[in-house]
């Protein structure tokens, strides 16, 4: 009897590829080449991707046999989802295999802005000795705003806790009552940009979300403000950054994510303050 064929288009823990056992034909496949993974789509009846592989309508006429799609991670922007229910093919995702990373990710993120660590490094490294201009700021007493309140959100809130932050966050989503009980007081996204030193965003791609930070949120934050994306590349529009933190009308950015990945030749990596 021929085995179902799982196609796996990207890096994958060795955990996860011996959890599929020898019930299946396993096959590799570089998902970034696409006339390789058209190709191997023919004969799958499963493809497993992270973010880096499209699964658009193409790649999905071109898989017959597909049966399901899963995405290892959370998010979903890598596929389209109607073209695969109309193709009767099952989407499915992993929403809590790195949530505590990204959590911690964030807070890294926004702790490394604030005392200027990489730079601090990088200057040390040359050889220099220039303590007073990496002195940086305390997240003590800060308003932190928190963009997203489900999962990740949630954990960003329970560790900033003990930092003595005031956290207010934004998510059209939740109940005023869900996000007191994160130590959390709702708020709109204009208050959250307006109010907040550091903010940190933790909601998923949609048509809704894109560019959802852009330049008339700028103008309206504060000049300390340091924002951190480890959600989704284009929730901030990249143009729009690009103009708040060449003119310091922003402090800083931390991001993990980019519209374009690797974000070759990208303005944002010739700024000090990213």
């Amino acid at each position: 009897m021929t085995k179902p064929v799982v196609l796996i288009a990207e890096e994958l823990s060795p955990a996860t590829v011996e959890a599929l056992g020898p019930d299946f034909d396993v096959v590799n496949v570089d998902g970034t080449d696409r006339p390789a993974l058209l190709a191997a789509l023919a004969k799958a009846d499963a493809i497993l991707v992270r973010s880096a592989t499209q699964v658009d309508a193409e790649a999905i006429a071109a898989a017959p046999k597909l049966k399901v799609v899963a995405r290892a991670g959370v998010g979903l922007d890598n596929v389209d989802i109607k073209a695969a229910t109309a193709a009767g093919v099952m989407v499915v995702n992993a929403p809590t295999s790195n949530v505590v990373s990204a959590a911690e990710l964030a807070i890294a993120q926004m702790l490394g802005l604030a005392r200027h660590v990489p730079d601090a490094n990088q200057s040390l490294k040359a050889g220099e000795w220039k303590r007073s201009q990496f002195t940086g700021a305390e997240l003590y007493e800060k308003t932190v705003g928190i963009v997203g309140l489900g999962r990740i959100g949630g954990l960003v809130a329970q560790r900033l806790a003990g930092f003595g932050v005031e956290l207010i966050g934004y998510d059209p989503y939740i109940t005023p009552a869900r996000a007191e009980a994160m130590g959390v007081k709702l708020a709109t996204l204009e208050e959250v940009m307006k109010q907040s030193d550091f903010i940190t965003i933790h909601i998923p791609k949609t048509p809704e979300t894109t560019g959802m930070i852009s330049t008339a949120q700028f103008a309206i934050a504060k000049p300390n403000l340091r924002i951190v994306n480890c959600s989704r590349g284009g929730i901030i529009d990249e143009a729009a950054l690009y103009t708040a933190l060449s003119t310091n009308q922003i402090a800083g950015a931390g991001l993990d994510v980019f519209v374009t990945e690797p974000p070759k030749d990208s303005p944002l990596l010739t700024l000090k303050n990213i």
